[in-house]
């Protein structure tokens, strides 16, 4: 929309907005400032988490115990014929089996309780700073990428916190409890089924330094691909307009093309390690069937201690697997966390001050004391700029794209700080006082209206939530909006869907300015609100607006200089300068830019009627 919230934005080839601090993070595995932060989100949750480690060390008592117990069975009753002995070992493996069972459900409740509620309270702090964030941030960040952040970004840091650090816990826990069984019952025989260790060694180092760059370009072009996907479903309108629906599918598969090859070079990567760690793990037990059988025939081993042997050998391959899983887990959770602690530590542009008090209620006296301003501290926009707008006054603010307008706007809406000078209503500095306090009294009115998916009346009522329904249906026909919206099937319940798409847009015009009225602003923004109308619907917006700006301060963006014929004030900008004032006539009589503007559109205009009655 004309209106904008920024300005001098980095613009990529297709015009698509650069993110900035989008990196892939250090790539560190373990990164001692991030984890700390990370680990803060479970303290809530401390007697849950300990609830599952205590589970987590039932399960990796038993999965120990079971194949001694199989040892004790072979070696003291199968062997020696004792059918009671074998009964009660049988209970007692099957407790041992069930109790598994009964501890891994637990377990399993526990992290995904902690998990769910981790997972809902870092997307909610993400939302709200993000909603903090100044419009800056926004203008010059991509939208698929910061969803990619509070969605893709949290759940990998959710699976390590709530699953991966119990998992970590009690893989390392089992492989020593398993080498010190092992070491206890044959230090012998231990020492060959360890023969393969170094060689696990080997693979697990070569595994990781190459994993550490095949897991970052997964999470760098699954970006990519959320970021283009976000970008294309929002221009659709304009994709389909020029026919470039080939051009576009062209260019998404190059990003989805990318993705698809990151992700199968990961996975071939873990493909390769982890069939390498199986055949590891065949090898130390046909080591250990050819040694401890050896042993067995010489009788310095029993069959039990062997069989009780090749069951450990199994076991402790698995957890070396699931770490190696881990590490995958670790790391993208590293780069992750990485990003979304960076994005909850931007700083917003626009802040308050400490205990910054709210706003007085708003006569309407609007003042620019020599107000300079840049984007991000680099392109200056506006240079010098006095102005003053007395309460009630309508003023209109017109030239050449770029000149400034919409700056001055948003300065006066404290979306963005000055550079210099600084901006004054009722005489009061608007960085002295808090945000919202500011913006609850003025309202906007863009040229290119956006609604919510929701009901109409909801729509009508974001600015003011606790309206009641009379006051809604007051709004909408002061709006001129009652009428159409009384002519639809369900009436002010009628369902707005995703971009009003089911709305004209002189409807959803109407819609924004019902919504200004019932906010009841003291100073209002507009942006030509007629600019892409039909000649019946501009005269009922322009009614509407009439009632609008009654008794209120209101500055207007112009496009279609016909319509501010009757401002109190015009201003026309050029190079962020005011570079005339005056009134309508004053303007048209002093012979500079806005009569050389008012005349070539009214050339144009007059043209085109002229084309359409030849037509």
């Amino acid at each position: 929309m004309s209106f904008s919230f920024g300005g001098g934005l980095n613009m990529g080839p297709r015009g698509a907005l650069e993110s900035h601090g989008e990196g892939d993070g250090t790539g560190r595995v373990f990164d001692r400032r991030v984890t700390l932060r990370l680990l803060g989100y479970l303290r809530p949750y401390t007697r849950q988490m300990l609830g599952a480690f205590a589970m987590m060390l039932i399960v990796s008592a038993l999965t120990l115990a079971i194949p001694y117990l199989t040892k004790i069975v072979i070696d003291q009753y199968i062997t020696n014929g004792d059918l009671r002995g074998l009964s009660r070992l049988a209970l007692l493996l099957g407790g041992a089996l069930f109790g598994i069972y009964l501890a891994s459900s637990a377990q399993q409740y526990l992290l995904t309780w902690v998990g769910q509620r981790i997972l809902m309270t870092l997307r909610n702090q993400l939302f709200d700073h993000l909603q903090r964030l100044s419009l800056g941030y926004h203008d010059t960040h991509i939208v698929g990428v910061t969803i990619s952040r509070v969605m893709s970004d949290v759940g990998v840091i959710n699976e390590l916190l709530s699953e991966g650090l119990i998992t970590l816990a009690g893989d390392i826990l089992l492989l020593f409890g398993i080498v010190g069984v092992m070491v206890s019952m044959s230090p012998h025989l231990a020492l060959f089924a360890f023969s393969v260790v170094p060689l696990m060694v080997l693979m697990t180092l070569w595994f990781s330094r190459r994993a550490r760059i095949a897991f970052r370009q997964t999470r760098s072009s699954t970006a990519a691909v959320i970021g283009d996907l976000a970008e294309d479903l929002s221009g659709m309108r304009v994709i389909q307009a020029f026919a470039q629906e080939g051009a576009s599918e062209e260019r998404f598969d190059k990003v989805n093309s990318a993705n698809r090859d990151a992700f199968v070079n990961a996975m071939s990567l873990s493909l390769t390690f982890l069939p390498g760690v199986e055949f590891l793990g065949i090898l130390a037990t046909a080591v250990v069937l050819w040694a401890g059988g050896r042993a067995v025939a010489t009788e310095t081993l029993t069959l039990g201690v062997v069989v009780a042997f090749i069951s450990y050998v199994g076991r402790f391959f698995q957890p070396i697997q699931e770490l190696s899983q881990l590490y995958n887990t670790l790391q993208t959770a590293m780069a992750g966390g990485e990003r979304v602690l960076e994005l909850l530590d931007t700083i917003p542009d626009v802040q308050d001050q400490p205990a910054a008090p709210d706003m007085p209620s708003i006569r309407g006296e609007i003042v620019l004391n020599n107000v300079s301003f840049a984007y991000r501290g680099t392109h200056t926009v506006l240079h010098n700029v006095d102005l003053h707008i007395a309460p009630g006054q309508t003023i209109a603010l017109v030239g050449p794209t770029g000149a400034g307008k919409t700056s001055i706007a948003n300065l006066i809406a404290r979306f963005y700080e000055v550079t210099e000078g600084n901006v004054c209503i009722d005489g009061v500095d608007v960085r002295s006082v808090n945000q919202p306090s500011l913006r609850q009294q003025m309202g906007l009115v863009p040229q290119d209206p956006f609604l919510f998916a929701g009901a109409i009346a909801d729509n009508i009522r974001f600015g003011c939530p606790d309206a009641s329904e009379e006051a809604v249906i007051a709004a909408a026909k002061a709006a001129n909006a009652h009428e159409f919206i009384s002519a639809m099937p369900e009436g002010y319940a009628t369902r707005v869907l995703e971009g009003g798409i089911n709305l004209s847009l002189g409807q959803r015009q109407l819609l924004c300015i019902a919504r200004a009225i019932l906010a009841d602003p003291r100073i209002l923004i507009l942006d030509e609100a007629t600019a892409s109308v039909d000649t019946i619907t501009e005269a009922l917006i322009q009614e509407a607006l009439a009632r609008l700006l009654k008794g209120r301060t209101a500055v207007v963006i112009a496009h279609r200089l016909s319509t501010i014929t009757n401002a109190d004030l015009i201003c026309v900008l050029e190079g962020g300068h005011i570079v005339e004032r005056g009134t309508h006539t004053e303007l048209l009589a002093l012979g500079g830019l806005y009569r050389d503007l008012y005349e070539r559109q009214f050339m144009q205009n007059n043209g085109f009627s002229k084309a359409s009655e030849r037509v």
